[in-house]
């Protein structure tokens, strides 16, 4: 690649964009705090107010039913997933995350538009913390900037295609 290509990466405008963000109302402590930092984020990097519309879920696993049909209304320029699913003494934990995860790749997969994951898949409550303005940053903030930055770049695609 020549340097004097275009650098498409790292762009964060989210101004005149429409995002919606499904956050699970399961292990609510944690999820509305990444639900806080990535809509602090999107109005910190353009986005207004009106244009980010969230939807709660009961939990991780009904996440992906609502961004599929959020995806296909085509009103969004991107979309973010927001969750948590703490391990517990069960093999639960393993289907919950294994299942989420599996069907928001899948539905990022398809590729106009970005669908970023935010969901949160650990072993302790203190883990979750860490990862919400803690030693790991704040993965609500980072989901939402990520989705700003695919959306631009697929939309940089699709003008110069």
């Amino acid at each position: 690649m020549s340097l004097d290509a275009p650098h498409l990466a790292g762009n964060v405008d989210a101004t005149g964009m429409n995002i919606g963000i499904i956050v699970s109302r399961f292990n609510e402590d944690i999820t509305e705090q990444l639900l806080t930092g990535a809509v602090n984020a999107l109005i910190e990097h353009g986005a207004s107010q009106e244009n980010v519309h969230v939807f709660h879920v009961p939990g991780a696993l009904e996440i992906s039913t609502i961004a599929s049909a959020l995806y296909e209304t085509e009103r969004y320029d991107a979309l973010v997933c927001l969750g948590c699913v703490i391990k517990g003494g069960t093999a639960h934990f393993e289907h919950v995350c294994r299942v989420t995860m599996d069907s928001i790749g899948r539905l990022a997969q398809i590729g106009e538009i970005p669908v970023s994951n935010g969901v949160l898949t650990v072993d302790t409550h203190e883990q979750a913390v860490e990862r919400i303005g803690g030693t790991h940053g704040h993965k609500g903030e980072e989901a939402a900037l990520t989705a700003v930055e695919i959306a631009t770049i697929l939309k940089t695609i699709g003008e110069t295609s």
